[in-house]
């Protein structure tokens, strides 16, 4: 729990995405209903705060879920983001304890520190090879999450303690010729579990033998 930093993070947000354009931070909000009730906030196409999510949709001219955004959101259930959205920012979604789904898209470039801490009810998770950077304590004592997929190489940087805590044997699947990972049984924490080798090409059919005439001198 790191209260202060949050409580700068949900005040400042919103003066963060008017991007000191000298507008009032409430010039370019609005209001999102959610999906089974409770709603969200959109300032200069960033997410900065919600109240009551159930299921959120975010809507294609978001590029950011900003810090502490559906943070202690307990009744949240499931996210939907688009693939205009590059990063999630910190504690983004901490304690979030209902969440079950959640799909980062391919333009996702970094995940900030502790977005998904204690986000209790996360069983699954998928890390888009857009994805550069992973803050510290992001999934830390997300206690059910036993599987976290890479469809790429492993990240370049990853934070403390990112995935400490996280589900029994929880497993990290990773491509055949995924980079990055090492050479050990465990990567932060998580057991490695790589792609089997793609087959080898079936060989070329020998050609068939000469059924012709034979050639005359």
């Amino acid at each position: 729990m790191k209260l202060f930093p949050k409580i700068l993070t949900v005040a400042t947000s919103a003066l963060l995405a008017a991007g000191f354009a000298g507008l009032p931070a409430w010039a370019d909000s609005h209001v999102v209903n959610c999906t089974g009730g409770g709603t969200f906030t959109i300032t200069s196409n960033v997410v900065t705060e919600s109240s009551g999510c159930v299921s959120a949709v975010i809507p294609n001219s978001v590029t950011s879920i900003g810090d502490s955004a559906f943070y202690d959101a307990t009744s949240l259930t499931s996210v939907t983001i688009p693939n205009s959205v590059i990063s999630i920012g910190d504690y983004a979604f901490e304690e979030a304890t209902s969440l079950t789904s959640i799909t980062i898209p391919n333009s996702v470039t970094s995940i900030g520190e502790s977005v998904f801490e204690e986000a209790t009810s996360l069983t699954s998770i998928t890390i888009p090879d857009s994805v550069t950077s992973i803050g510290s304590y992001a999934f830390y004592s997300a206690t059910a999450l036993t599987s976290v997929t890479f469809e790429g190489n492993a990240p370049e940087n990853v934070g403390t303690s990112a995935f400490l805590n996280v589900g029994t044997d929880a497993v990290a699947n990773i491509g055949f010729a995924a980079t990055g990972f090492g050479e050990d049984i465990t990567w932060n924490g998580l057991r490695l579990v790589r792609a089997a080798a793609p087959p080898a090409p079936a060989p070329a059919p020998a050609p068939a033998p000469y059924s012709g005439p034979l050639p005359t001198n």
